[in-house]
């Protein structure tokens, strides 16, 4: 649970939940800052999602867990369609929004926590992006083994992702390449968020290719079905337990 000090994620969505104006910075351990896409888009409504979003949703069955749930935009659009949902986030404050909103269960769990007593589930999502809290390696093999441990036969893992070298930004370039001279993986970017007098740890953040996703799968158990092609080097996959193809 992050501790309010550093909950800088959660103070923007509960600002804007108040009608305040917000502005959410992203910092990089090379020093680069950016402004985020904004607060508006962790509450959009279906009709604003991207289309590979629209499409990858249509895979979701069963009992659903929503990995990184923030604000509830997806969680509050699945339970609308009658289905069991459990979202979790590592900000209080997000959780707090989602509850308001109308969550039935939404819980302050880390990733790196989730195990048996959130019992078993048909379809795990990290959309908005979320398989970037893999974080690396080492640490998605652990969260993927975790996510065996919750399945049910059947179960579908369904992400969304983008692809770091999709575009011509030296300043993006040229930190790939500084990430493998320090042999991590080129998309594998250190970031805080920052917000006010608030700001997040610095923490790994995974942006992956394609073919980079489909070769971190094998020997995890689990396998690439279908990718979703979106825009900018966004897309979504679905993905699902090797030992029930």
């Amino acid at each position: 649970m992050l501790p309010d000090s550093q909950d800088a994620y959660g103070h923007v969505i509960i600002d804007h939940m108040q009608g305040k104006p917000t502005l959410e910075i992203i910092e990089r351990d090379d020093r680069y800052i950016e402004i985020s896409s904004g607060s508006k888009a962790y509450f959009a409504p279906f009709k604003d999602w991207p289309d590979y979003e629209k499409q990858a949703i249509k895979f979701v069955k069963g009992r659903v867990l929503d990995v990184g749930c923030g604000a509830g935009r997806v969680l509050l659009y699945l339970q609308e369609k009658g289905l069991e949902c459990v979202g979790i986030d590592v900000s209080p404050l997000a959780i707090k929004a989602s509850r308001e909103r109308g969550a039935k269960d939404a819980r302050v769990i880390s990733i790196t926590r989730i195990g048996p007593p959130l019992g078993k589930f048909d379809s795990i999502l990290m959309f908005g992006n979320n398989f970037s809290l893999l974080g690396g390696k080492k640490r998605a093999e652990w969260v993927l083994e975790k996510y065996r441990r919750l399945a049910n036969p059947g179960v579908q893992l369904i992400v969304t992702a983008i692809d770091p070298y999709a575009t011509n930004d030296p300043d993006h370039l040229n930190y790939q390449k500084f990430n493998l001279r320090r042999s991590r993986m080129g998309g594998q970017i250190r970031l805080r968020i920052r917000y006010k007098k608030y700001q997040t740890p610095w923490l790994d953040h995974l942006l992956v290719s394609q073919p980079e996703m489909t070769a971190m799968l094998k020997g995890s158990g689990w396998k690439v079905t279908k990718f979703i092609p979106g825009s900018s080097g966004a897309y979504a996959a679905v993905i699902q337990r090797e030992d029930e193809e």
